[in-house]
């Protein structure tokens, strides 16, 4: 069973709570990005699903059996995970089919099956034809993928991954991001993935964990997150976007009237009261017009295929984000139009 379900998982380092009461499931087949800022406890969560630290409090299963729990702890090794780290781990003085093959000859596996099971691997991960390649030969995406094919080897149905492209170039990362996405859909493993760069979980994941301060504040699929996050906190940390205070006039089931700087606007929403809330408003759902939001340009940023233009709202100057075609000047008057907005909620 590849069902990982964490129960009140709470890990404490002295006076120090890492992860708090925490309780999720990882469904069976899922692709799971843990996502947040250092610190918030993703990192210490994948550690105690991998068993390589003890719940303070709380359970960790498998499926029906107990991995982890205060008085009980199954050894790493025998959880049949794979785990693929930022520094790769790997063997500096065996080749890449020997690195591969380690996990095999630890189980004692028959050497003529080994040869077999580390060549179907390598074409998995793209590297056919490596098998020789010592590590010092090969280039940071390449020793990645043969830590990734160390885990497949083994046939683990849950794969663990620790900020596996944070030493990688910008280039190398959207290969790897295409790899990891062709490597779920081949094996239909369990994958909890733990990063900070929103860009790759939204990307690679098909639920993403926004987590704080030891807690998780949303899981959802990737497009809900960025579109309706839960509090200000998500939506200040995912993606680019503004949060401004306004005056819901009125509410129904999905959608309110909202006035912002006097300007009226129809945003999505999740049902609440008349009066003052936070609203998210995305560059993407924002453009000038000759009506609309009057704004002040502050500033105007070449971001290549646009201009990133920060804006200020009259009297309570708050700001917004907006992408330009064209350079504006610093003072210029504007107008803005809204296509889409979302009522934060409890905000």
């Amino acid at each position: 069973m590849s069902e990982i379900r964490v129960d009140r998982l709470t890990k404490r380092f002295n006076d120090t709570v890492a992860l708090d009461a925490v309780s999720l499931d990882f469904p069976a087949g899922t692709f799971t990005a843990l996502l947040g800022p250092s610190g918030c406890g993703k990192t210490t969560m994948l550690r105690l699903i991998a068993g390589f630290e003890a719940p303070s409090d709380g359970c960790v299963f498998f499926g029906d059996e107990l991995m982890a729990d205060p008085q009980r702890q199954v050894a790493p090794e025998v959880r049949g995970i794979g785990v693929v780290f930022q520094s790769y781990a790997l063997w500096p003085h065996m080749d890449v089919a020997a690195n591969v093959a380690y996990p095999l000859k630890a189980r004692h596996v028959k050497a003529g099956e080994i040869a077999g099971r580390v060549g179907a691997v390598l074409d998995i991960v793209g590297l056919a034809g490596f098998a020789g390649r010592r590590i010092e030969e090969l280039s940071g995406g390449q020793r990645q993928r043969v830590a990734l094919a160390r885990c497949l080897v083994a046939d683990a149905r849950i794969i663990l991954f620790d900020e596996p492209l944070a030493n990688l170039d910008m280039h190398l990362r959207a290969s790897m991001v295409e790899a990891f996405r062709d490597i779920h859909r081949r094996t239909g493993a369990t994958i909890v993935y733990v990063t900070h760069d929103q860009a790759e979980a939204l990307a690679l994941a098909d639920r993403v964990a926004i987590m704080s301060q030891g807690k998780v504040l949303q899981v959802a699929p990737p497009q809900e997150v960025y579109r309706a996050p839960a509090d200000t906190i998500v939506a200040g940390f995912v993606g680019r976007g503004s949060v401004v205070t306004a005056t819901a006039v009125d509410h129904d089931a999905t959608s309110a009237r909202i006035d912002i700087a006097g300007h009226r606007v129809i945003a999505r929403s999740a049902g609440g009261d008349a009066g003052a809330v936070k609203v998210l408003l995305r560059p993407e759902a924002l453009r000038l017009a000759a009506e609309g939001l009057p704004a002040t340009v502050l500033d105007s940023i070449y971001r290549g295929p646009v201009h990133e233009v920060r804006l200020a709202l009259p009297v309570s100057r708050q700001e917004l984000l907006i992408d330009s075609a064209d350079a504006l000047a610093i003072g210029q008057q504007v107008h803005v139009a809204v296509s889409d907005a979302w009522v934060i909620p409890g905000a």
